[in-house]
């Protein structure tokens, strides 16, 4: 990766993008891609935990992919609780704690029952956490954070003078995730797609042209090799060094 020095992320998140143009440039179906999209995560995640990211957060299944074709979206339900259960045991040997953001009606039952389970099972892990985003929208999420505040303050448990942004952070699907650092963006689109919205406030953007598909851990390292070199200010000026 150079000499130059590596600043790991704590927290990556990432689009996985173009599964479906991956399995239509070589003429198969678009479940194709994403059965090679999960081994894909496989790959991210241990190129992840390998070098130390404290933190992952993947986009699984947004609120508007419910607009896909019906059997796209059954193949896509059937192939994510078909990889909690394969990787389960690699997760654990790992020390890898799974987290869901996400909501939870619509989902099958079958699904809901995969990522509870798994959940529970890698509860007590200690290592890299893992941040499965499925049925998951940021607006959806921070919505459901305002209501929850809402009703506390209706409730009087709550006055609505010290509602600030860590209260709403607090209320998040997964409060105790740190913000993300880098987000990575398969597929060459310039977009946001109502990922994390409110954990990537200050976020540092990497945008692969390959598919998601296509993704290796070099592409980790490229992508953690440009965030080394970037300045982050937090909208104030750099220190002079």
């Amino acid at each position: 990766m150079g000499d130059a020095e590596i600043i790991i992320p704590r927290h990556v998140a990432v689009v996985m993008d173009g599964n479906g143009r991956w399995a239509e440039e070589r003429g198969l179906d678009r479940t194709e891609g994403h059965r090679e999209g999960r081994y894909a995560a496989r790959r991210f995640v241990r190129a992840a935990d390998d070098r130390g990211v404290e933190c992952v957060s993947l986009y699984a299944f947004s609120t508007e992919n419910w607009a896909r074709p019906e059997t796209e979206v059954e193949a896509l339900m059937t192939l994510i609780e078909g990889a909690l259960l394969a990787e389960l045991e690699e997760l654990c040997q790992h020390d890898v704690r799974l987290v869901w953001s996400g909501g939870r009606e619509g989902l099958p039952g079958a699904l809901r029952r995969a990522l509870n389970s798994t959940i529970e099972a890698t509860a007590g892990n200690a290592g890299m956490v893992l941040n499965l985003c499925v049925n998951y929208g940021g607006q959806a999420e921070i919505a459901e954070a305002a209501k929850q505040i809402a009703q506390k303050v209706r409730a009087g448990e709550l006055d609505a003078d010290e509602v600030a942004p860590e209260t709403i952070s607090a209320h998040l699907y997964v409060p105790e995730l740190p913000p993300v650092d880098l987000l990575i963006r398969p597929g060459g689109d310039l977009r946001v797609s109502n990922f994390l919205l409110w954990q990537i406030a200050y976020a540092e953007f990497y945008v692969m042209e390959d598919f998601w598909p296509d993704f290796q851990a070099e592409h980790l390292d490229a992508a953690i090799a440009d965030y080394s070199r970037r300045r982050r200010r937090f909208g104030g000026l750099p220190l002079e060094e």
